[in-house]
């Protein structure tokens, strides 16, 4: 495990970086002109924004994630909250309007989410924690279900 897994499943720095690692992500996409998230170093292939519509707001919610790659055009993405109690809103978004959209990568990719079961979710923890060791310790720290959903490639009809 990396000095960086090893510090992210403590429970002090998640009190304090979780508030500020959005907007270090979203600047930081910004400036390697959506190539990159600072805390997806050194492996950029395993970062992405998503673009949800908020669920009570309606207003495009854009939030920086991890993400594991499944297929050229598939993404999981976990909604471990740091192990907090709340599920991440970005998750409530995906639930009511699954139609978001991604950039990876520096591309923008329509993409159609699916919550998995608990089955497929439980099926793929093995491989979640392999990836990202950290989310063990979320899925320790809190009560709920952590959500994961699969992100797929959709095709915008029109264009």
């Amino acid at each position: 495990m990396s000095l960086v897994h090893k510090v992210m499943a403590l429970e002090s720095p998640n009190r304090v970086l979780p508030p500020l690692m959005p907007s270090i992500d979203r600047s930081f996409h910004r400036i390697t002109r959506g190539r990159s998230l600072f805390f997806t170093l050194p492996d950029p292939k395993s970062g992405l924004i998503l673009t949800t519509t908020g669920a009570q707001s309606g207003q495009p919610r854009r939030t920086p994630l991890l993400c594991i790659t499944e297929e050229p055009d598939r993404w999981l993405v976990i909604g471990s909250n740091f192990g907090k109690p709340s599920h991440p809103g970005w998750t409530a978004n995906l639930r009511q309007q699954p139609h978001a959209m991604i950039n990876w990568r520096g591309r923008d990719i329509p993409v159609l989410a699916t919550h998995l079961s608990q089955h497929e979710r439980d099926a793929r923890w093995p491989a979640i924690v392999a990836f990202w060791p950290p989310y063990e310790a979320c899925r320790r720290r809190t009560d709920r279900e952590i959500r994961v959903f699969r992100l797929t490639r959709r095709q915008i009809t029109g264009q």
